[in-house]
């Protein structure tokens, strides 16, 4: 279970947030270098991220919950959600590269910003709009590369893009229940529900569900762990905190990381839109998180 004390130095939201974000970063090269269904890999991610939670949770946090009807529908949307979101961006992966991919789930903060308002009435101030500017137009020059190189790039941008959308509602059907629920418990009951999403799309399509070999089981692992446990379980912890904008905002930095990562490992070459664009991320979400750390100290 992840749970930080108060003092400890991770206990700082950002630190935290930084950890996140490297480990869900790794995912699509974890991905890139498997043959496995892209489905079944985000199934197993999924139900066994829940498995090494579960004994970690006291059965008494189960008994104790205090979620009316409603609660409990949001719960069960943002397991469809997170079910979806791995469906949709995993098999992007399959038609267009890494950088094209994940540097369009750098437009979950418009999505959620405007979600947030709707949803929880949070205003965003000027400067914080234009932060989001500078980090779309980055995205945009990133993905500019792909557009007129093939078909399959773009049919695998439009299914990223499907993907950030839906985990947009999912991080805000998060920060709907996050106070009534304990984070833990939330990421095991979202997680199983998605992972159900992912088996009834795998049984539909006959995808074999068993035979793979060893160096698989230890692939889908490694999801679970690296990228699930670390990277979106802290991301539901911070929810309460921080909220699910901010949240948001911080993910932008997972392409510009996957993009390095996919340079060094994969051999995926950097153009220049994709090095201006990255840069641009950077800068918007930089310029960001410092006016937002100002603010911590001076509450903390």
């Amino acid at each position: 279970m992840i749970k930080f004390k108060k003092s400890s130095l991770t206990s700082h939201p950002f630190i935290l947030l930084f950890i996140s974000i490297l480990s869900v970063s790794i995912s699509s090269i974890m991905i890139k270098f498997s043959d496995t269904p892209t489905s079944v890999a985000g199934m197993y991610r999924l139900f066994i991220s829940v498995i090494i939670l579960l004994p970690f949770i006291p059965w008494k946090m189960f008994r104790s919950l205090d979620m009316n009807k409603k609660d409990w529908s949001i719960v069960i949307l943002a397991g469809l959600f997170l079910g979806l979101h791995f469906l949709f961006w995993m098999e992007s992966l399959v038609y267009t590269s890494v950088a094209s991919s994940m540097v369009l789930l750098s437009l979950q903060p418009l999505f959620v910003m405007i979600g947030s308002y709707f949803l929880f009435k949070e205003q965003a101030n000027l400067f914080t709009v234009f932060c989001l500017v500078a980090a779309l137009f980055g995205s945009i020059l990133i993905a500019w590369g792909d557009i007129g190189i093939s078909k399959e790039a773009l049919i695998g941008d439009g299914l990223s893009l499907i993907g950030t959308i839906f985990v947009s509602a999912y991080l805000l059907a998060g920060q709907k229940v996050s106070r009534k629920m304990d984070a833990n418990v939330y990421s095991i009951f979202v997680f199983f529900i998605g992972g159900i999403v992912m088996l009834i799309y795998n049984l539909f399509n006959n995808y074999s569900l068993v035979e793979y070999n060893s160096s698989e089981w230890t692939y889908f692992l490694l999801l679970a762990i690296i990228p699930t446990i670390f990277g979106q379980c802290i991301f539901n912890l911070l929810l309460k905190s921080i909220g699910a904008t901010t949240v948001s905002v911080g993910i932008i930095g997972e392409p510009v990381l996957a993009i390095i990562l996919a340079y060094l490992l994969l051999g995926e070459k950097i153009s220049l839109f994709q090095f201006l664009g990255g840069m641009m991320t950077l800068f918007g979400m930089g310029m960001y998180f410092w006016s937002k750390s100002l603010k911590y100290n001076v509450q903390n």
